[in-house]
């Protein structure tokens, strides 16, 4: 039945929001060289690996000096990329994602290879659920950026306490992964956003 929501809401979004993913195209275009999308590999359902899409909101290979985006100033950061961030429509193309059932609206958001690695067994189950452009930990961590930043070791607040929480927080849905609990996340994240 989520497969159903999430075919449904994706092609219905896509085509809705069709004029505004032309403007966010041309003004990236427009302020920055390189690509529209930017593809990183991620990691889904049952550990295998696909190609995630977002704006890109980084200058071209920022990806290259770390995987971490630190910090509300963080100078990798286009001005554009910066308020799409701020409003989370870079994500806007992961409904093709969620289209093509790699991921799902609702879900534990994918990891990049390197911090899968280091999940625990018992971390490890956030794999046998499909991945979701939104997920409680998203609303919860929705400032993460500037708590990295106030970091003097991002990679190990990221690694030994951001992280660990947010697999943590995970678990909510992945043991009951119902109708109600994705409804309930999408429209958390809808007012997280608005405020």
């Amino acid at each position: 039945m989520i497969r159903f929501f999430d075919f449904t809401f994706s092609i219905c979004g896509l085509i809705l929001i069709s004029p505004l993913f032309l403007i966010i195209s041309l003004l990236i275009k427009i302020t920055s060289k390189g690509p529209v999308l930017f593809k990183q590999m991620r990691v889904g359902l049952n550990n295998h690996d696909f190609k995630l899409y977002k704006f890109r909101t980084m200058k071209i290979d920022s990806d290259k000096n770390g995987l971490l985006t630190i910090g509300g100033n963080d100078s990798r950061i286009t001005k554009i990329g910066n308020y799409l961030r701020k409003l989370k429509l870079d994500e806007l193309p992961q409904l093709i994602n969620v289209l093509w059932g790699d991921m799902s609206l609702v879900g534990p958001r994918p990891e990049v290879r390197k911090y899968v690695d280091l999940y625990n067994p018992v971390q490890l189950k956030v794999l046998q659920v499909k991945p979701g452009i939104t997920d409680l930990a998203s609303i919860y961590y929705k400032n993460e950026n500037d708590e990295l930043g106030r970091s003097s070791d991002p990679e190990k607040t990221y690694t030994q306490e951001i992280m660990p929480h947010k697999l943590a927080l995970n678990q909510t849905f992945i043991n009951n992964p119902s109708l109600f609990n994705y409804f309930k996340i999408i429209f958390k994240t809808f007012f997280s956003i608005l405020k």
